[in-house]
């Protein structure tokens, strides 16, 4: 994230004013940090941090915790309290306390923003904002977890499920826990996150049925690419008279379902809607840079709309 900043700084002349982190410790200079800053000891409290940032927008960037959201949620608070936009990476707070979050937000005059928290940099929540205006989602369909496409995928190889996970961490695309993938909850998550923005569920992850691929054994995927399937942990939502349903499985698919395509770090979601029908954005072979430029883009965002506020 800081090393795009720095590359595209003559276009969008955004200032680091603070990094604080659970390993270097924290930095923080009022009037923008060097390349190579040097840190020091981590802040006491987020709180402290925030204070000594006096940053416009805090970027928050902490791993998921798919039970409860926090402490995201309460950093998300602290910036809002001090006056500060907030763009987040972190699924966990869209998942478990996004009306409460964006109605906070609007009170206080500020922008909260999270394009990267289901598919890395590819528009979802700015897509669906900015190019979609009076379009009801009724419901979606999503492979969205990456970690589970390359275990499956190294089982089809002739590997085994703790082998594909040890490829998913070196990778570094694994979640901190990395059972939240393979058990579904970062895929519940995401769920709940894509139900919350842009269908008001008003939900949790706990509230997503959800059955991951723990159960999955490297004969049985074999002996499925065999007969022309494969399987995919597959998010869905459907709008009906009784309310939201949500869940997160793994399904049986045909080799040439448009969701068996996804492998490895690529993801799918396909929105199904009452005026443009299905429509889907595909993310194709996402890394970290691309996670980056999720944030970035709501960063520039949330730039323009103040200076038109100015204006």
């Amino acid at each position: 994230m800081a090393r795009l900043l720095r590359r595209k700084k003559s276009e969008f002349p955004f200032e680091i004013t603070g990094i604080h982190t659970a390993r270097h410790g924290t930095v923080t200079a009022s009037r923008g940090l060097a390349l190579e800053p040097k840190f020091g000891p981590a802040a006491k409290s987020v709180e402290e941090f925030l204070d000594r940032a006096r940053a416009d927008i805090a970027v928050e960037l902490t791993t998921l915790n798919p039970a409860t959201g926090q402490p995201a949620i309460d950093h998300i608070r602290s910036a809002f309290a001090r006056g500060m936009h907030v763009v987040t990476a972190n699924k966990g707070p869209i998942a478990h306390a996004y009306a409460d979050l964006r109605d906070e937000a609007q009170r206080r005059g500020l922008m909260f923003r999270f394009e990267a928290t289901v598919m890395d940099g590819a528009p979802v929540f700015n897509q669906v904002r900015n190019n979609l205006p009076g379009v009801q989602v009724m419901g979606f369909t999503g492979v969205l977890n990456s970690t589970s496409k390359i275990v499956i995928d190294t089982m089809e190889q002739g590997g085994s499920f703790d082998e594909g996970l040890k490829i998913a961490r070196r990778m570094g695309i694994a979640e901190a826990d990395a059972s939240f993938d393979v058990e579904g909850w970062d895929s519940a998550a995401k769920t709940a996150a894509l139900a919350n923005v842009l269908m008001d569920a008003r939900t949790t992850p706990q509230a997503v049925s959800t059955k991951g691929i723990t159960r999955l054994t490297a004969e049985r995927v074999r002996e499925l690419k065999r007969n022309g399937k494969t399987v995919r942990l597959v998010s869905r939502a459907k709008r009906a008279n009784a309310g939201i349903s949500l869940r997160v499985r793994a399904e049986v698919l045909d080799e040439t379902d448009v969701l068996a395509s996804m492998h490895g770090t690529s993801n799918l979601l396909l929105l199904h809607t009452d005026l443009m029908g299905t429509i889907g954005t595909v993310s194709i072979t996402p890394a970290v840079e691309q996670t980056a430029y999720g944030v970035f883009i709501d960063l520039v965002n949330i730039a323009s709309a103040a200076v038109r506020v100015r204006k």
